[in-house]
């Protein structure tokens, strides 16, 4: 140890007249901590300010100031003795003459290595290039690897100098605070800080959008008399039956913070009204068991919005964090967040990884925050040890760190972002389009599973192809991206046009046919002309037109042929009719009138943008459908017809409990599916229920009406 250094690990430690009141307020805080420590902690300014003697901050405050401040920031979290004196010297190693060596002689070992391990992180700059940035994040992830107390220091470091941002200039202010956003305040929330997280984003939001804040900020102080008085009275309502329940409970309303209704204003579209037409309560209780208690009373003051529930004790988010979720429907036409937990899931809730500090008291192993924060850093370490890139080491980070986004690996090791809630054909579709419209399943994590799964970030995701396979309409259902929404609907779009331009040619040649012509005999001239005056550009798009209706193939054919049909001739044979597979997509549709299926005797109406809408003979609307002959289509089944057909079907059966359960396992027995249920009426005695299914033709409606005949309970079945 040299001269200077040996000078100012000597320094005498001041008597308590001696020290400043900001000291003062760091000890009051700290005063959690046993007498010998706090001596420590004093003794550790002490070294600090002779350390960082005549050094400055921008504001002109002396420098000692700032790391006093964020040991007062951790002291709050009441983390250890260890951390606290690292965080007043944590500018040393960097700043002063102060080395390693000096720190570890005075303070031990584990007060040197974090400080080391803070400096290290000194010269992050998350908004510059992109290589260093990377090799920075690492450093410290590994930093956090060998002791999770560095990042503690780092966030109150940097807590505190968004408090003290106003002394920065308009550029520093600006970058500072965007870094805040985008990395330091979700580092925090995963780790499962929630009041430093909350901070952050409010002091990053009032930096960066400073009138949007304002007005904001405004807007939530100004709440009318009447929103604090519907507050209070709900608050009244959940304490009495609380009270009466006999439950121990602390009861405490909630305001929004002005980042929160900030992005949800914007996730949402959604005005300021909107947002904070919301009341939001806490309900701390003393066990699990009373958390679901004060549930079960919570649903009683209020009735509970349908599938806003969520169960975060039994499953808990990845950060640790535990609590149960409800909203309700509130007396002002209102809804009511409520959260309920355990003391103890409020202190980590709320400090994360500091709650109940596992060094606090010299020992005893992480807890469950804790152990979920090491078990993070460690997965990604891992896949730092695999990749070897700083930049995908990065990108491994934000697959937990921003939960909008998730990571994806292809069997090549490739990482692919895609939005929360993406589907494996959303995964397909990122891969190529054509890997897309060849899908029919997927091998996620060397498991097959349908393409409607939701992945998950950091999943491998193998697209299983076929060259025969097509996308299909009910894809749009559930996919997330516009690249993957975009390329089905065109793919859609184009086989639909074929099948169209495909039953347009059937419909024509029958039309011809009855005018002893066919589209092969038809002069070229005669076609060239008749596209022309219609403005087609091929021949296609005059077929695509005659299958949605858009033309009716009799007139087509008399116009290209010059012909009208003899007076009284019949219309095309029976054997001559238009055979359909039940695949022609978006140019035949079943009526909903009568529902046909395969084997019904069948009839097609020809309407204008829908194509052929498909009856069965025996429908009613037949009738009607029959004063327009020249839309008549004479259609039938093909030998091989595909895909699953709507039937409803009406029940009469003994009106007692069990019935229903019964009728859909007989259902369902059958190999069909229940698409919905109602009961038409009911009396003492007899129920009727329709069902609305899925057959695949005749003879399997033959077989689901069998078996629920079978059953005791069933008085009677009628196709509808």
């Amino acid at each position: 140890m040299n001269a200077a250094e040996l000078a100012l690990v000597s320094v005498p430690v001041p008597g308590d007249g001696d020290v400043p009141d900001y000291v003062r307020a760091l000890e009051a805080s700290a005063a959690y901590l046993p007498a010998d420590q706090l001596r420590l902690l004093r003794r550790a300014w002490a070294v600090g300010a002779a350390a960082h003697e005549g050094q400055l901050r921008r504001s002109g405050e002396p420098y000692i100031t700032h790391p006093v401040a964020v040991a007062g920031v951790l002291a709050e979290q009441k983390v250890d003795i260890e951390t606290l004196v690292a965080a007043v010297l944590h500018d040393t190693i960097e700043d002063t003459p102060l080395t390693r060596e000096a720190l570890a002689a005075e303070f031990g070992e584990p007060v040197a290595e974090l400080v080391e391990g803070v400096t290290k992180l000194d010269k992050l700059q998350f908004a510059s290039r992109r290589e260093a940035d990377a090799e920075s994040f690492r450093k410290m992830m590994l930093a956090m690897a060998r002791d999770l107390r560095v990042i503690l220091i780092k966030l109150a470091d940097r807590l505190h100098n968004m408090r003290t941002l106003g002394a920065q200039s308009v550029e520093a202010r600006e970058r500072i605070a965007r870094e805040t956003l985008e990395v330091y305040a979700p580092i925090a929330q995963r780790l499962g800080m929630n009041l430093i997280k909350a901070e952050l984003q409010d002091l990053g939001f009032r930096a960066l959008y400073p009138m949007r804040h304002r007005i904001l900020d405004k807007h939530i102080r100004a709440q009318p008399m009447l929103r604090r008085e519907a507050m209070a009275r709900i608050e009244a309502q959940l304490a009495q039956r609380l009270t009466k329940e006999g439950l121990d409970y602390r009861l405490v309303s909630r305001v929004k913070s002005p980042w929160s209704i900030y992005n949800k204003m914007r996730a949402e579209a959604k005005t300021f009204a909107q947002v904070i037409d919301v009341f939001g309560f806490r309900i701390i209780v003393g066990s699990v068991a009373n958390c679901y208690h004060a549930l079960g009373v919570a649903h009683s003051v209020y009735k509970p919005v349908d599938g806003r529930f969520r169960d975060f004790i039994a499953i808990p988010k990845a950060n640790g964090y535990q609590s149960l979720h409800t909203v309700l429907f509130g007396p002002y036409g209102s809804p009511i967040e409520v959260q309920i937990r355990t003391a103890e899931m409020d202190l980590i809730a709320e400090r994360g990884i500091a709650a109940h500090w596992a060094y606090k008291h010299g020992g005893g192993g992480p807890n469950s925050a804790q152990q979920r924060a090491h078990n993070w850093i460690s997965g990604l370490l891992e896949s730092q040890s695999d990749t070897g890139s700083s930049l995908e080491f990065l990108e491994n980070v934000k697959v937990d760190l921003f939960p909008d986004e998730v990571y994806l690996f292809t069997p090549k090791g490739e990482i692919m972002s895609l939005p929360r809630n993406a589907t494996a054909v959303d995964f397909a579709y990122a891969v190529h389009t054509d890997i897309g419209n060849r899908a029919v399943a997927a091998r996620v994590d060397r498991r097959l599973v349908p393409l409607r799964t939701r992945l998950a970030s950091g999943q491998s995701v193998e697209i299983v192809t076929a060259k025969s396979s097509q996308p299909r309409p009910q894809w749009l259902e559930f996919v997330v991206t516009g690249k993957a929404r975009t390329a089905i609907r065109q793919q859609l779009k184009q086989l639909e046009h074929e099948d169209a331009v495909q039953l347009g040619h059937r419909m024509l040649d029958s039309a011809l046919e009855d005018l002893d012509s066919s589209l092969e005999r038809l002069p070229a001239a005669q076609l060239d002309a008749f596209l022309a005056e219609y403005r087609y550009p091929r021949l296609e798009a005059l077929l695509s037109d005659v299958a949605l209706g858009n033309r009716m193939p009799a007139h087509v054919a008399q116009a290209l042929t010059h012909k009208a049909p003899p007076p009284g001739a019949p219309r095309s044979h029976r054997d001559d009719r238009i055979l359909i597979t039940g695949a022609e997509r978006g140019v035949v549709t079943f009526a909903n009138c009568c529902m046909p299926i395969p084997g019904d005797d069948i009839m097609g109406y020809h309407t204008a943008g829908r194509g052929v809408v498909v009856h069965r003979i025996e429908c009613p609307n037949v009738a009607e459908y029959r004063k327009s002959p020249e839309r008549w289509v004479d259609i039938g089944w093909d030998r091989e017809v595909t895909g699953d057909y709507n039937v409803a079907l009406r029940f009469e059966v003994e009106n007692r409990p069990g019935v229903l359960a019964q009728v859909a396992a007989a259902v369902a027995k059958a190999e069909s599916n229940i698409d919905a249920v109602e009961y038409l009426e009911r009396d003492t005695n007899v129920a009727v229920i329709q069902f609305a299914i899925e057959v695949r033709d005749r003879n399997h409606l033959a077989d689901v009406i069998r078996r629920v005949r079978r059953l005791g309970v069933v008085h009677g079945v009628q196709r509808l």
